[in-house]
């Protein structure tokens, strides 16, 4: 195959690891808060997980955009790092959710507990949002490793 191909190849694959590392998470997410919400005798202690068709390219297009963030903010303190893809995921979440607010006429998440923005996002889920970046940084990482064709000298 030719480079280009492959790094065709490898931009679709990374497209696809991302979104479904991002789908599997927020599956396993929301059935955990499922279950515990509906601790007590009656409860069930079956995982119902739920996510949106929208969500594939959400996560998906994390396979370009963080290896941008990560080129720009490798050399901080980690800390640091988590806290800026926190915000930067959800600055990612406040702008899909209003693009498919005005495309669909809902945003599918539409936050109504917390301290939220609009039902868009919710600043108090940014910990969360944090760990997720942290791990996206591993998966990355991996990825470039995987995926030799992907992996540009600054990544």
């Amino acid at each position: 195959m030719t480079k280009k191909k492959n790094n065709a190849v490898d931009a679709l694959l990374a497209f696809m690891f991302f979104a479904m590392l991002g789908v599997t998470t927020e599956v396993c997410y929301t059935a955990f808060v499922d279950l515990i919400d509906q601790w007590g005798p009656e409860m069930s202690f079956s995982l119902k997980g739920v996510s949106y068709i929208w969500m594939i390219p959400i996560y998906g297009s994390a396979a370009f955009l963080f290896p941008i963030g990560y080129r720009l903010l490798k050399l901080w303190p980690r800390l640091l790092r988590y806290l800026a893809y926190g915000v930067g995921i959800l600055v990612v979440e406040l702008i899909t959710g209003f693009i498919l607010e005005q495309a669909t006429g809902k945003c599918p998440w539409e936050y109504q507990t917390g301290w939220h923005l609009g039902g868009y996002i919710r600043f108090d889920y940014l910990p969360l949002w944090m760990m997720f970046g942290a791990t996206l940084e591993e998966f990355h990482l991996l990825l470039n490793r995987l995926l030799p064709h992907r992996h540009h000298p600054t990544n």
